[in-house]
């Protein structure tokens, strides 16, 4: 611990930096977390109900389903952290690529 390399000159400072840091990514997981198990009940209760036809639920449990996979990029795997540019592009071209070919099978199969 005696080589550690200090931001501020202050070790005490740097902890004290660091605690705070980590209690509000803590902070955001938890909230995250809170907010996908709330996501997951609405998509049972969707299903569950009768009175929804199902050309309202598939979409709906897609668009939430696709509001889970921003939280877990952002807070589970700590995408909106720096440093994560690189896998953040190889994430989105991927994701790009996909949707693309999703686009293309329905366009050939529906047309």
């Amino acid at each position: 611990m005696a080589n550690q390399q200090s931001n501020s000159g202050n070790p005490r400072v740097d902890i004290e930096y660091r605690r705070k840091k980590s209690a509000e990514e803590m902070r955001y997981q938890v909230v995250s977390f809170t907010l996908m198990i709330f996501l997951t009940l609405i998509a049972f209760i969707a299903v569950g109900y009768d009175g929804f036809s199902h050309w309202f639920i598939v979409p709906f449990i897609i668009l939430l389903a696709a509001v889970q996979v921003v939280f877990q990029l952002y807070y589970f795997m700590h995408m909106s952290h720096k440093g994560h540019e690189a896998p953040s592009l190889f994430l989105y071209s991927g994701l790009l690529v996909g949707l693309i070919t999703i686009l293309a099978f329905m366009t050939i199969i529906w047309w």
